[in-house]
């Protein structure tokens, strides 16, 4: 069932449920109907019963209340199904009627209500005892439901005949509302199909209904919005990619050419090959931070995550950086707590992460210039910042810093050797790591970037 259209399931289910509710009625109606009728014939002997007892009450002997009850025209309106028999057994009147219809006289004298059939049609019969002048008497009253009976046969035939009938109206106008229901579903099928790759921008219409067809809608456009999001960056990634990889490669093989081209001396080919080799280094750094990216990206790329003393993690990348800043005449300086810092994450990503802060603030501070870094545990987190006196960063160049490829300056990175990946790798190993790296900058004043990762649990200390 499962491979139907959802318009023939829903109506199958709806068929299925109105089948029950229509048996469950019937049933109900059936016997509410006999129910109500039982209990007004109950409700008539008891009545008819009330007035034999008053009867009864005014008479002592067996033979006046026989004559009596005989000649009773009250009695006799009321019912012709009548017997009166005494403790013995022993008939004291019996109508004709009875006589030809009725039961025998009742073994026990106690008062019930039962429905019987001595000849073949069914009688409800009203069992009495009656007690006056000293003697017990057993007043039988019956009520023929032969008629009822019929009714309720024809009440029992109607419901057979026409619940069919209903059920199956009913189900062609639950198939007609399914499809009036779910065809606006099939215009937000036909729609989407329409979206390709050449058109992620386009969205769906969406119906202001306020039900679920709205909130099915706007759900499909966000999701529309995100992959369009993502294939953008896919895009720029990989042209991007293209772009770093194509630069090098062809200073190398331009390179290459032009050494080719005639007889070179000794050193001028080792000059070759020393550039080549610096070339192929830059690119080679390249394509493992592509590849981590990527990696990244699909979640392949994983973290292995120990205990680790925050403070040894940066002491550690403040040696990588002396060099650097070494170079070029930078003060560097490192302002760390005596106590440990404990936080669980991948030690080898988190140097990586304060490294490459180090570098950008290396790389964008003039010589003679100073670089500060800072660490202390803060609202649950360890707090770090890389503080440098260097150019800065321009206002409408620091929102995009972290984005990947992207250059503030891209003539001097290009000097500098960056691709404009660093950051994006550092503000990922961040994330992953369940924290959050930010920056701060005024051109001419310097940046800080501070990066916070949560702090261990009092467990993975101990």
């Amino acid at each position: 069932m499962t491979n139907l259209p959802l318009r023939i399931r829903i109506t199958a289910w709806y068929f299925a449920i109105l089948a029950a509710g229509f048996c469950v009625f019937g049933v109900v109606a059936f016997y509410a109907m006999r129910s109500s009728i039982l209990e007004t014939v109950d409700e008539n002997l008891q009545d008819q019963a009330q007035g034999v007892r008053e009867l009864m009450g005014r008479e002592t002997g067996k033979a006046e209340l026989a004559r009596d009850l005989e000649q009773d025209e009250e009695i006799r309106a009321g019912s012709d199904l009548l017997q009166v028999a005494d403790a013995a057994g022993n008939w004291v009147y019996r109508s004709r009627t009875m006589a030809h219809f009725g039961p025998a006289a009742a073994g026990e004298a106690r008062a019930s209500i039962t429905t019987q059939q001595p000849s073949g049609v069914p009688l409800r019969v009203l069992t009495l005892p009656v007690e006056t002048g000293g003697e017990t008497y057993i007043v039988q009253l019956a009520y023929p439901l032969d008629d009822f009976y019929e009714t309720l046969k024809r009440f029992r035939r109607v419901l057979i005949l026409t619940s069919p009938l209903l059920l199956l109206l009913a189900s062609a106008g639950g198939y007609w509302l399914s499809r009036r229901a779910l065809r606006p579903v099939d215009q937000i099928t036909r729609e989407a199909r329409s979206i390709s790759a050449q058109n992620l921008s386009s969205r769906l219409i969406v119906p202001r209904t306020g039900d679920e067809l709205q909130r099915l809608t706007e759900t499909l456009n966000g999701m529309l919005e995100r992959l369009e999001q993502a294939f953008r960056r896919i895009t720029q990634f990989t042209a991007d990619a293209s772009h770093e990889l194509r630069t090098p490669v062809a200073l190398m093989r331009t390179r290459a050419e032009i050494m080719l081209r005639k007889a070179r001396t000794e050193e001028e080919y080792r000059e070759a090959l020393r550039l080549t080799l610096e070339d192929l280094q830059r690119t080679s750094v390249l394509i493992e931070n592509l590849m981590l990216l990527a990696r990244a990206d699909s979640g392949a790329e994983s973290l292995e995550r120990t205990h680790i003393n925050m403070v040894e993690c940066i002491e550690e990348a403040c040696l990588e950086g002396q060099a650097l800043a070494e170079t070029k005449q930078i003060g560097l300086k490192a302002e760390l707590p005596q106590a440990p810092v404990w936080v669980d994450g991948d030690a080898n990503s988190l140097l990586r992460l304060i490294v490459i802060l180090l570098d950008n603030a290396v790389k964008y501070t003039p010589p003679q210039g100073r670089i500060t870094v800072s660490l202390c545990s803060k609202n649950g987190s360890a707090v770090a910042e890389v503080r440098d006196s260097g150019i800065g960063i321009a206002a409408q160049d620091l929102p995009h810093i972290f984005e990947r490829f992207f250059r503030a300056d891209p003539a001097r990175s290009r000097q500098t050797g960056g691709a404009g990946l660093g950051l994006a790798i550092g503000k990922w190993i961040a994330e992953a790591h369940g924290g959050t790296i930010i920056a701060q900058s005024k051109p001419g004043e310097g940046s800080v970037f501070q990066v916070k990762i949560p702090l261990a649990g009092e467990s993975s200390r101990q």
